[in-house]
């Protein structure tokens, strides 16, 4: 257990962090200088000793269309066993691909991660079900097997988990520190909000809906998956409970319980360690001790307001395939540009609706507006756009940004979509100074800042700090896909000058903040690349 901070400590250590893990143009924050290639962390953590369940590939049989999928249509209901529960894991956590290059192999996975790094673990807590029995299960990608990790003695668990299971999400904050030293508690936080969406994705596909469940703190997440096992853990890295999430045909019964389900757990296996060696970032604790979730997150009441359903895209491609080939783009080739209607169909799916995923599995209201850097979009002049994602934001922002911005709709978008350009002028290189000089945001189709309500959300409720970044990441997944179906591809960019964006739109004081930046647009492939199949390693030999 953690130790109990006051929430005026909490705050002045949470943005002590957020300070200090900034990157300036004349000095970047605090990292390892140099990377220690033997203390490379193993990318998959695995429970020795743990009885494994193994999971076919059956994420081809599913048929429906990603176009069905991002506009809310659910037409076939998978059954809750385990064989459907093998797709939610390969759509959502598992491997969609190798890469090779001379002698270097390396694995990527359908959800993203900074510098591909992969912090998040992932785990199944589920009743007695056809092929899968009760109990806590690790999800290890490489293998695609769910390793048993707790065992329970009650048999209550088939009320507390009727018409659906639990999916949880933890984060191995080592494996981006390693590379990226103080910042890496950021980065962490985004692939927890791009795992989400990918949860909630996957679940939309088998018919499914996926809830995020606000109330279950730390403490009780990580006594539930056994996280706080001293024995376990006393010589390997530490995975630190990110969330939990409802996935199944059934809604969440407000009877479920944590306490109930971490009641008589036998727990087997043992982690393994991931690096010979660590170097400590004392900074990365002491803010996830500060942005400690407690027990006691009262429910939302946000409802999302009525907006007509998303258009139809024009690509047939099924949400399995789709979900599968998503990539991280290196660079970009500075002439692709993208039809307006198709960047408005893009920013449309960035607003929450009642039944389209994975916004549908967000409980709070949206904290997250887009900057848009618009380089090459055909029928809207080159320039800097905002999408208010609320009326009240829009107001805030009007207030917050300090210059001659003309605030105008964008005439030729949906009447229902809040898009506002502030200016009209070439922002290629705007973007790509403050992305870290890095070119692919400047030779994309657009480049995306996001703008977050950053003190006011965190006055009473610190351990908001990591929704804000979970909100960006979910943001981002969604125009990771968005752009897979429009014929393109996006990235998300982590290295970005934080107060050189807020000084471009005159933004004083900490109300609000830019805590990730993306691009997108027209890729260029290495061919001196291999890509290799996600699991023919496990039918050699």
């Amino acid at each position: 257990m953690k130790l109990e901070l006051s929430v005026s400590n909490s705050l002045a250590r949470i943005v002590a962090y957020h300070q200090a893990s900034k990157h300036h143009l004349d000095r970047y924050a605090p990292g390892p200088g140099g990377l220690d290639w033997a203390n490379q962390p193993d990318p998959f953590r695995r429970y020795a000793g743990a009885p494994c369940v193994e999971l076919p590939l059956q994420a081809d049989a599913l048929t429906i269309p990603f176009a069905a999928v991002r506009r809310g249509e659910r037409p076939i209901v998978y059954p809750l066993d385990r064989d459907s529960l093998a797709i939610l894991f390969e759509l959502s956590l598992g491997l969609s691909a190798w890469k090779q290059h001379a002698d270097s192999r390396w694995a990527l996975r359908c959800n993203p991660s900074s510098g591909n790094l992969h912090p998040t673990e992932g785990y199944l807590i589920c009743p007695a079900l056809p092929d899968l029995t009760p109990g806590i299960h690790h999800y290890l990608s490489c293998d695609h097997v769910l390793e048993q990790r707790a065992e329970p003695s009650a048999t209550t668990w088939g009320n507390e988990l009727r018409g659906g299971v639990v999916v949880a999400l933890t984060g191995i904050h080592w494996r981006e520190a390693w590379k990226y030293g103080l910042r890496a508690y950021r980065y962490c936080q985004h692939d927890c909000g791009h795992a989400i969406a990918a949860v909630a994705y996957a679940a939309a596909a088998l018919g499914w809906r996926a809830q995020l469940i606000p109330g279950w703190g730390d403490d009780e997440l990580a006594a539930l998956l056994g996280l706080d096992r001293v024995e376990d853990f006393a010589d390997v890295e530490p995975e630190s409970p990110e969330v939990a999430l409802w996935v199944g045909p059934e809604p969440l019964s407000a009877a479920l319980s944590v306490h109930t389900l971490a009641h008589g757990l036998s727990y087997t296996g043992r982690p393994n360690g991931l690096s010979s060696s660590q170097v400590d970032w004392p900074g990365i604790e002491e803010v996830d001790c500060a942005a400690h979730r407690p027990p006691t997150i009262p429910a939302s009441r946000f409802q999302p307001p009525s907006r007509p359903p998303l258009a139809e895209g024009d690509r047939p491609a099924s949400a399995s395939t789709l979900i599968r080939q998503r990539r991280s783009a290196v660079a970009f080739d500075g002439v692709t540009a993208l039809p307006a209607e198709r960047w408005f169909m893009m920013l449309d799916a960035l607003l929450p609706r009642a039944d389209a995923p994975p916004l549908d599995a967000w409980p709070w209201s949206p904290r997250v507006h887009p900057l848009f850097f618009a380089h090459r979009i055909d029928g809207v002049p080159p320039g800097l756009y905002l999408l208010a994602r609320t009326a009240e934001a829009l107001a805030e922002l009007r207030g917050a940004l300090h210059g001659n911005w003309a605030w105008s709709r964008v005439e030729q978008a949906p009447e229902h979509l809040p898009l506002y350009q502030l200016t009209v002028a070439d922002a290629r290189d705007a973007a790509r100074v403050i992305a870290c000089h890095q070119d692919i945001a400047a030779d994309s189709c657009f480049a995306v800042g996001f703008l977050t309500e950053f003190a006011g959300p965190l006055q009473r409720a610190p351990w908001v700090y990591r929704e804000l970044f979970w909100e960006t990441g979910l943001l981002g997944q969604i125009l990771y896909l968005e752009a897979e179906s429009a014929g393109i591809r996006a990235t998300g960019i982590g290295c970005f000058f934080d107060d050189a964006l807020h000084r471009l739109l005159g933004l004083d004081g900490l109300a609000w903040q830019s805590l990730y930046h993306f691009t997108v647009g027209g890729p260029i492939e290495d061919r001196r690349v291999q890509n290799l199949p996600p699991y023919a390693h496990l039918h050699q030999g």
